[in-house]
């Protein structure tokens, strides 16, 4: 302890001693800070001799950032042994991390492999998620694990993809307050790196945290006038349709520069602070994919990216965050209730329309009755409102639970000729009778439904976790772990819906994928629920803005239902599988015998005959003969 600090920087021991490995770099061979001069300040304000406490560095995709983390704690490890810990978003992440990233780094630096045991020597200390060295230990952990994060006291932290981490660990709190709490007995010999691409606006913790700091911005002169500017995509020029005459024009004298000056502008670069950072120990770091070296990502990719985005808000949104490293700003403001009220279509509630390959449901339980929506799926999340059924009744009584397995079991004719079934259903289980829902689901045990409880959370890797057990009581008897419950985040469904609702057709004749179709019988009053409330920015009480949703009329249970029913669609495999799950949904549509239905009149359809519920599970959930769709 009383060993000074080393006064070698980190960028510095990278040039002497890191050596990068085909399996984690593009570029093999010797580290080189002069491929990435902008990390040289990122790298030296992690050195022991800074004395940044907290570096941020908010950025875009094909910069090196991970790797300025890895050359870090490589430094570590030889110069200054103390406990580390690095924190991925998840600990599947962090173990893929340390096969990816971490094994590499120690195999193929000499300086590093002598001080690591091989991971096949007995009690050499290197395990998958611990790595042991002379002075000190690596812990990989991820910030879904509370038991992780709280295992150990640590003097530096490695904080990854911070925007990807949960809401709350486990019902303790935010995982970056738990993982800073690891360090706080190092006094200011502590330091954090935290990285990470940014998501949403008023929700990225690497905004929040960027905004705290003197948001430093890496200015390269211009290779015509010698003007010092910070590179922004609206100045990045090319003729439409042809991205290989992008320029991007100088500030000062607004003539073109090439791709190829990119090279010397970025060795004649300097980081400038742009504000006054609330805790002076806190250096932030902001750059985009323009600064990507040449070789890596280029502007006329950036340009075609560009134009391949329009169009389409989710590209735009992923071209936003991982191309220029800036917050999306989601569409909160709810749709004019009566504008949708005349864009109502005219086809018939009750039967599912040709277009849609797969039936979801959501259903809301209040004190009084289920609502249940019926909505049909394509491609490009394209939906329709298929039906809206209410079922009277108190969730404490058989009656209304019977009737919804009535309501499962039921066939839906399908314009054209056959039938179809509801293929997943989400019911909410919140409220004041939890446990009397939770009973009845048990006694249903129809593996197409799911328990689900809704959280105002954001999260975009996960919108839908799970399932949890829990207890179930069914005719008088607990039954210890009786029911699994998925976890909904609401707040990302609910921006989706409004995203989907708000798309345009203009004078195209095709709606575009992810329109929401409403028939033309559905009530206004339903309507009106479907844009119920509106996404607002509010400030919590460390001051930081933060985004949530407000009523704004007391009846919402269509958004409910909706939001339950797009959570079905992700639990079937939509989301993860792509044009996969399409795919083979078209092929099982395609080759389903097509009978020719009775089709209603109009308006509802009323409820089918009592029938027993099936309670067999079937033997695969895309099965033409036996499962949902027939």
């Amino acid at each position: 302890m009383l060993r000074p600090p080393p006064q070698l920087t980190v960028s510095q021991w990278a040039e002497r001693h890191r050596i990068l490995g085909s399996r984690a770099s593009s570029e093999p061979g010797p580290w080189r800070t002069s491929r990435t001069p902008y990390l040289r300040d990122v790298m030296d304000a992690l050195s022991a001799v800074h004395p940044a406490r907290r570096v941020v560095f908010m950025k875009g995709a094909q910069v090196g950032a991970t790797e300025s983390g890895n050359c870090w704690l490589g430094y570590i490890l030889h110069h200054v042994p103390a406990p580390v810990l690095a924190v991925q978003p998840t600990v599947e992440l962090a173990k893929r991390f340390s096969r990816q990233r971490i094994d590499p780094l120690l195999e193929e630096t000499p300086a590093l492999k002598e001080r690591v045991a091989p991971a096949r020597a007995r009690d050499s200390g290197n395990t998958l998620l611990s790595k042991e060295f002379p002075g000190g230990i690596l812990v990989l952990t991820g910030a879904n694990s509370a038991v992780g994060l709280r295992s150990m006291t640590a003097r530096f932290l490695f904080l990854d993809e911070v925007d990807a981490y949960p809401g709350d660990v486990e019902g303790e709190g935010d995982p970056i307050s738990l993982a800073e709490a690891r360090a706080r007995t190092f006094g200011w010999r502590r330091k954090a790196f935290l990285v990470s691409t940014p998501t949403i606006a008023g929700r990225s913790r690497i905004e929040r945290e960027y905004a705290a700091s003197d948001q430093r911005r890496y200015f390269v002169p211009c290779p015509h006038c010698g003007e010092m500017q910070w590179l922004k995509f609206e100045r990045l020029r090319w003729e439409k349709g042809d991205p290989r005459s992008v320029r991007y024009r100088c500030e000062g004298c607004d003539e073109g520069i090439e791709e190829h000056h990119k090279t010397a502008m970025l060795a004649g670069g300097e980081w400038r602070a742009t504000a006054v950072p609330e805790d002076p120990h806190t250096v932030g770091f902001h750059i985009s994919a323009l600064y990507s070296p040449v070789g890596w990502l280029s502007w006329e990719q950036i340009a075609r990216d560009w134009e391949a985005a329009q169009g389409k808000p989710e590209d735009l949104k992923t071209f936003r965050n991982t191309v220029l490293g800036e917050t999306w700003q989601e569409q909160g403001e709810a749709p004019d209730w009566e504008r949708l009220v005349e864009r109502r279509e005219a086809f018939r509630m009750g039967v599912v329309p040709t277009g849609a390959l797969c039936l979801t449901a959501g259903v809301d339980v209040q004190d009084d009755r289920l609502e249940c929506d019926v909505w049909g799926w394509a491609e490009g999340f394209s939906s329709w409102l298929v039906d809206h059924i209410v079922i009277p009744g108190s969730p404490r009584e058989r009656e209304p639970w019977d009737a919804l397995a009535r309501l499962l079991a039921r066939d839906w004719p399908r314009m054209g000729g056959g039938t179809m079934r509801i293929a997943k259903a989400c019911v909410d289980t919140g409220g004041r009778d939890t446990a009397a829902v939770y009973g009845h689901l048990r006694r249903l045990h129809d593996p197409r439904i799911a328990p689900t409880k809704g959280v105002d959370g954001w999260n975009r890797a996960q919108p839908v976790q799970g399932p949890t057990p829990v207890d179930a009581l069914v005719d008088g008897r607990k039954l210890r772990r009786g029911l699994k419950l998925w976890t909904v985040s609401v707040s990302t469904w609910k921006a989706d819906l409004y995203r989907r609702l708000w798309l345009g057709r203009g004078d195209a004749k095709e709606f575009p994928p992810g329109w929401v179709h409403l028939p033309r019988a559905v009530e206004v009053e339903w309507i009106k629920q479907l844009v119920a409330e509106q996404l607002r920015t509010t400030k919590d009480r460390r001051g930081f803005a933060r985004q949530e949703w407000a009523k704004l009329r007391e009846r919402n249970e269509a958004l409910d239902c909706a939001v339950l029913a797009r959570a079905a669609l992700w639990l079937l495999g939509a989301d993860r599988y792509g044009e996969r799950f399409w795919q083979q949904l078209r092929e099982q549509v395609a080759n389903a015998p097509l009978q020719p239905s009775e089709l209603p009149t109009g308006g509802n359809v009323a409820p089918p005959p009592p029938v027993a519920p099936d309670t067999h599970r079937p033997r695969g959930w895309l099965a033409p003969r036996s499962g949902w769709l027939r």
